[in-house]
């Protein structure tokens, strides 16, 4: 990646290389497995981007999904990024497509083989390799979480907090555009909104979501959390009167997949709420569940299909929650397989069973509450929870994850060691 910096500054020296690894091949339970696995893959330089990324999100693309039937390998992906650098003048925006990904190949042969069939296996071998394509927009400021709404044009939304002394919130809305051959960028909108109260100190803390025609909602280190809504001018109307009730850092916000004025927030404070914005600020707490974990909450997820959430903390706890008897019955269910913080939880796009999570401890573990413990399982079984499917390992600092809904069971992660791209054998 080609390091801005700001006009009279020596350029920052370039950070660690960080790989984007096309790993998408079936899941291996035993590690022995995992690690013939790994040995037979190959470090492509082309498919370093230089900062690693604290967050992203996946663009679904209609022209691929049209070009390229779900179903139909090899897969085809469009991710928006944010990377970390070193100094905020060096931070990008980053459009990647990660085409031609397929199920790894054992190579066969043998010494004997004549020379034109080597030659013949190379060609069909860099065929086969995966590409990267990217296209980069700086930003100066640290981007601490990216997320996509598809409209007539691609609005990437990313959220960042200002290292200003006024404690500015900025929040930049880019447009892009996204093509099956190529990828393009054509300008980006910034709002400021100064508020000295709300950046008090630099974290990755402010989280944002999307709901429709591009509202989104904040959430400030005070507990504090803000709608806003795009004007035609390119501008945000900002609400002066916030949704008050956490008393502490406002770690992520969810909207409803179903309901356009609902949404769900976690906190520093360890509570779990879920809002209506068609209420008054001072009424638009619908639900409130003060102990939702021990320590900070610091992830959720709204599942598409039932009105379940499911969260994570810092006390390595993933916990779903029926919202139908939030109040009543506490949760559903909690799993405590990471010990570390959680830092991404994420339902399955058509499994209303199934989640994903990961953790502080570098591994994606997937779920799914259906399954119920056999009756003839083993001691070795019985020490881990029948809704336990996968867990995967190999990345290092773990930040965030996403189902790539237009291929069934197949995960997308970033970590300080790079993207990884994997499908298991158990979805």
């Amino acid at each position: 990646m080609n390091r801005g910096h700001v006009s009279g500054e020596e350029p920052p020296p370039p950070p660690p290389e960080v790989p984007v690894e096309a790993a998408l091949g079936p899941g291996m339970g035993m590690e022995s497995e995992m690690g013939a696995m790994e040995a037979e893959m190959e470090r492509d330089p082309s498919a370093y981007l230089g900062a690693p990324c604290l967050s992203f999100d996946i663009l679904q693309d209609r022209a691929a999904a049209a070009e390229v039937p779900a179903s139909t390998a090899p897969l085809s992906l469009y991710l928006c990024a944010g990377t970390q650098a070193e100094t905020t003048a060096a931070n990008r925006l980053i459009l990647m497509k990660l085409s031609n990904v397929r199920v790894s190949e054992p190579k066969v042969g043998s010494d004997s083989e004549s020379d034109s069939s080597d030659d013949d296996d190379d060609e069909e071998d860099e065929e086969k390799q995966p590409r990267l394509e990217i296209a980069m927009i700086p930003y100066h400021g640290t981007i601490n979480r990216v997320r996509v709404s598809v409209a007539h044009t691609l609005y990437c939304v990313l959220l960042s907090l200002s290292r200003a002394h006024t404690g500015s919130l900025t929040h930049t809305v880019s447009h892009a555009h996204t093509h099956t051959q190529s990828l393009t960028h054509t300008h980006t909108v910034s709002h400021t909104h100064a508020r000295t109260h709300m950046c008090s100190r630099l974290v990755t803390g402010v989280r944002g979501g999307l709901c429709v025609a591009g509202r989104l909602v904040t959430g400030d280190v005070k507990g504090r959390l803000h709608v806003w809504e795009p004007r035609e001018d390119g501008t945000w109307s900002v609400d002066q009167r916030p949704l008050t009730g956490h008393s502490q850092s406002a770690e992520d916000v969810q909207w409803s997949p179903n309901e356009p004025t609902v949404f769900a927030s976690c906190s520093v404070d360890t509570s779990l709420r879920v809002w209506d914005i068609r209420a008054p600020p001072s009424a638009a707490c619908m639900i409130s569940v003060p102990n939702a974990h021990s320590s900070d909450v610091n992830v959720i997820s709204w599942n598409r299909m039932e009105p379940f959430l499911v969260s994570g903390g810092d006390d390595g706890a993933v916990t779903v929650w029926d919202l139908r008897q939030l109040q009543v019955s506490g949760s559903v269910a909690t799993f405590k397989q990471h010990r570390p913080p959680i830092t991404s939880v994420q339902w399955h796009p058509s499994d209303p069973g199934g989640f994903a999570a990961a953790g502080a401890d570098d591994r994606v573990t997937q779920w799914d509450l259906a399954v119920e413990r056999d009756g003839e399982a083993g001691a070795e079984e019985a020490r881990l929870p029948p809704q336990l499917l996968f867990v995967h390992e190999g990345d290092n600092d773990l930040k965030e994850l996403h189902w790539a809904s237009r291929y069934p069971g197949v995960l997308v992660t970033t970590a300080h060691s790079g993207f990884t791209v994997f499908r298991t054998i158990s979805v």
